[in-house]
């Protein structure tokens, strides 16, 4: 059980991961050493109680380069399971969460965050089966705090009386985690004690274009870590604008990066059959190798694939989720 203590041991420092010896009670399966081949195409006995696969899809990114993004892996889930297979682009995080707690969808990728917002609202109805393997073989990823690279902004000290785009409040990279870890740092993040003004861009790509356009001074927004920075990276949101077009990173400067945070995972609803779920993961374990093109595409870059994950990888986002849910309400 996570309690205060253990969240004042990770507000000292701690990284925002499961703890070593909690990894080595259990063998996850890895895309790297799945040798299964990619499941045949065919419907599958679970069908009768599952007969369409809707997909949630987080937003953040333009509606349309979403569905691009995900239209092959739609087509390959439907040639795949022999089932109806729906894409569903949510405007919002809030929008994935709503549809889960509402039945209206089967699976999501969700940010940890997401995942543990989702959890507590259909109180345990969602569950993790997988998240992304980065280049090392790590399953972490970081929050990254951009400025303009002219803007004359190199550290958190001088974004004092400047203002600050949040990506989503159900976003971990993007909200929770900068909050909870400038907090920790005794930065003020509610009021105008510290920021001129916070406020929601609508998502991580656009925080990123409200900066650029000068329409906030600063936004927080997710990262690999890994990889060339000059590119935004080995994946991410950075990355993904930089492959569109959208980017040069040389017009941002990155002044401050969190700790690591667990990947979030691939997710489905809890009362799906065991079925169903054992074949979802061993598509997306093969997926990497059998199509790495798809892959690439719905991962926004690339690193070793997918790892199998439980709830408990994610308690402590859950608590910290559950801690900035009381500070609101004491707030209000």
């Amino acid at each position: 059980m996570i309690t205060r203590r253990s969240l004042a041991t990770l507000a000292a420092g701690a990284a925002l991961l499961p703890s070593l010896a909690q990894a080595q009670t259990w063998n996850p399966r890895r895309t790297e050493s799945f040798a299964e081949a990619f499941p045949a195409p065919g419907r599958r006995p679970w069908a009768e109680q599952v007969p369409q696969l809707r997909v949630g899809l987080l937003g953040g990114e333009n509606e349309a380069d979403r569905m691009g993004r995900f239209g092959a892996y739609r087509d390959l889930l439907e040639r795949t399971f022999g089932v109806p297979t729906r894409l569903f682009p949510a405007s919002d995080y809030a929008g994935v969460l709503q549809a889960f707690s509402a039945k209206q969808i089967e699976v999501a990728s969700l940010g940890p965050s997401g995942y543990a917002g989702a959890w507590l609202d259909t109180n345990g109805g969602v569950e993790p089966l997988l998240t992304a393997e980065e280049s090392d073989g790590s399953i972490s990823y970081i929050a990254v705090m951009v400025v303009r690279a002219d803007s004359g902004i190199t550290n958190l000290e001088q974004m004092r009386g400047k203002s600050l785009a949040w990506a989503d409040a159900n976003s971990t990279s993007g909200y929770l985690i900068p909050r909870f870890a400038l907090r920790r740092g005794g930065i003020a993040v509610d009021g105008n004690a510290y920021f001129s003004r916070t406020g929601f861009a609508g998502g991580h790509e656009q925080g990123v274009v409200a900066v650029l356009q000068r329409q906030y001074d600063a936004a927080v927004t997710w990262a690999s870590g890994q990889g060339d920075q000059a590119q935004g990276f080995s994946r991410g949101n950075l990355r993904a604008m930089v492959d569109k077009g959208m980017l040069n990173m040389g017009d941002l400067r990155i002044i401050w990066r969190s700790e690591p945070i667990v990947n979030g995972p691939i997710s489905v609803r809890t009362d799906l059959p065991a079925a169903f779920k054992e074949d979802f993961k061993r598509f997306h374990l093969a997926l990497p190798k059998a199509y790495p093109d798809i892959y690439r595409q719905i991962e926004r870059g690339a690193g070793t694939g997918y790892r199998e994950v439980r709830h408990e990888d994610y308690d402590l986002i859950v608590e910290i989720r559950r801690e900035e849910a009381a500070a609101r309400r004491r707030r209000s």
